[in-house]
């Protein structure tokens, strides 16, 4: 893995992508995208996860996160482990068209690796880059918040439901993000949506 791409700073804010293997449209179904968002909770709630802009497009997250206790790479892991086991398991067990196929490509990534036992969800790159500037902040924030009206999903970020861009603007948002520090308010006049 580069050295480009891995948290070195453990407290810092990181920008980072949870890409599905393959790129497999998992999140295109509402249970896949609500376990995303039921782990962010736990672990905002129970594991110290500071959660500050995030997007759930249909096959990648990107999010801007750090960690409380300054332990980001180890809360990464535990929320890459269990969304892949329980999208996994739901995958198996509610209906889905494309249950064969997908859970044929997750097996198949899982071959190639010496450490995988039979399915793999997740890549394991996570393209952190640390957060090193207020402008860089809320660069990346306005580049996640406009993944959904690049990709001609809503015309507006803030309409899309499974990000953020909501919160940025005090409408809220299907889950709480922190907020960065007091210029926040200030800064969403300059986002363009």
């Amino acid at each position: 893995m580069s050295q480009g791409y891995q948290i070195i700073n453990q407290s810092s804010i990181h920008y980072m992508t949870f890409q599905v293997v393959d790129w497999v449209d998992v999140f295109s179904r509402q249970s896949y995208r609500d376990i995303i968002l039921d782990s962010f909770r736990y672990s905002q709630k129970e594991k110290g996860l500071w959660l500050y802009s995030y997007v759930i497009m249909s096959n990648h997250i990107h999010l801007i996160a750090a960690s409380k206790d300054g332990k980001l790479s180890d809360l990464v892991r535990d929320i890459k482990k269990f969304t892949a086991s329980k999208i996994l398991n739901t995958i198996k067990i509610e209906p889905e068209s494309r249950r064969e196929w997908m859970l044929k490509k997750f097996e198949f990534a899982a071959r190639s690796k010496t450490n995988m036992t039979t399915s793999q969800f997740w890549t394991h790159e996570n393209h952190a880059v640390e957060i090193y500037s207020d402008k860089f902040f809320f660069q990346k924030s306005d580049y996640i918040h406009q993944n959904p009206v690049r990709a001609g999903i809503v015309a507006k970020a803030e309409d899309y439901l499974y990000s953020s861009a909501s919160n940025f603007i005090d409408k809220g948002g299907l889950i709480d993000v922190e907020y960065y520090g007091t210029r926040v308010i200030d800064a969403t006049k300059s986002i363009t949506y």
